[in-house]
């Protein structure tokens, strides 16, 4: 304890008391200035006080499965808005997906707030499972944090998948109170000609107009090779554009903007093809959420934060190292 030469007993007395009453006791600070009969400002300056003394030892405590200090690597080292690690017990590795997913809902229940002067207006990539069990586990906010909830991606493909990614933002939509915004196309159309027609139509272009107003963009990651319901909605490239993309450097994609390891996109022959955000207009969304994880994702994730593409990362702890120890 820092020992101070100018309090007499009485004031030490005074601060420990002070201290116990509030740290101890848990007595709110108005309750222990009536008490006391001092200012509820005089009990504030003796509580810093106290602390700045030695008196009192402030100690957090982190539970298990939390890992913030590991979180704040990533915020410092990627230059995160903020970082989310689910840790993936052994012998659990199958559950890696609705373990980020129950993350990402925790994360999301927190920091979505709506207010009488704001709430979001929220763009969601259709083509993710790890979105769609994102939005499962989450719990209905009320009142409603969300004035729009846009898909940033087509949203039509085969009928079998297409049901999973309507069911991904119509129930969004509902946990958040938003209005749905679904995209009436595919992701990835035959010819240029083609997305600009469709873009330009009443109700398509309303949606992409709606892209400029995105204060949150809730997203997944890819890897170069399209996941199994990306593949299996008939919006995924080819193997040829595959080979390509790999050709030139791309790792992965965010709605289906491909980037290099250090996160700069590569331009590819399909980029005017699909209807989807831009990536000029993604980089311009305040709030950029990516959920992702898995040993084949490493190297997608990791050029995903260096090229900007999300600024708040929900992962696993295999990733995050990873990304700390690269």
């Amino acid at each position: 304890m820092t020992s101070s030469p100018d309090l007499e007993p009485d004031q030490l007395r005074l601060l420990v008391r002070v201290a116990r009453l509030y740290h101890e006791q848990g007595v709110r600070q108005p309750q222990i200035a009536a008490d006391l009969h001092i200012s509820q400002p005089r009990v504030s300056r003796l509580l810093k006080q106290a602390a700045r003394l030695g008196i009192v030892h402030t100690v957090v405590t982190v539970p298990p499965g939390v890992h913030a200090d590991i979180e704040e690597q990533l915020k410092q080292r990627y230059g995160l808005r903020d970082a989310v690690v689910a840790e993936i017990p052994p012998g659990e590795e199958d559950r890696l997906l609705p373990l980020i997913a129950s993350a990402a809902a925790g994360y999301l229940d927190a920091t979505l707030s709506g207010t009488l002067e704001r709430v979001d207006d929220i763009g969601l990539s259709a083509w993710s499972a790890t979105l769609l069990a994102t939005v499962e586990a989450m719990r209905p906010k009320r009142p409603a944090v969300a004035r729009h909830v846009s898909q940033v991606l087509g949203g039509i493909g085969d009928p079998g998948a297409q049901v999973r990614a309507t069911r991904l933002l119509t129930r969004f939509a509902e946990v958040t109170g938003g209005q749905p915004l679904f995209m009436p196309t595919p992701g990835l159309v035959g010819t240029p000609h083609l997305r600009e027609a469709l873009t330009q139509d009443g109700s398509v272009a309303q949606i992409v107009r709606s892209w400029d107003e995105l204060t949150l963009l809730l997203v997944g990651i890819g890897r170069l090779t399209p996941s199994p319901l990306l593949r299996s909605s008939g919006n995924a490239i080819t193997d040829d554009e595959q080979r390509e993309l790999r050709e030139r450097g791309a790792v992965g994609d965010v709605c289906l903007r491909y980037f290099d390891a250090e996160g700069a996109l590569v331009p590819s022959g399909f980029d005017q093809r699909v209807v989807g955000i831009t990536p000029e207009q993604m980089l311009r969304i305040d709030r950029r959420v990516g959920v992702a994880g898995g040993a084949d994702k490493h190297e997608a994730v990791r050029a995903a934060v260096l090229g900007g593409w999300v600024n708040v990362l929900i992962t696993d702890l295999d990733t995050a190292g990873a990304l700390i120890s690269t």
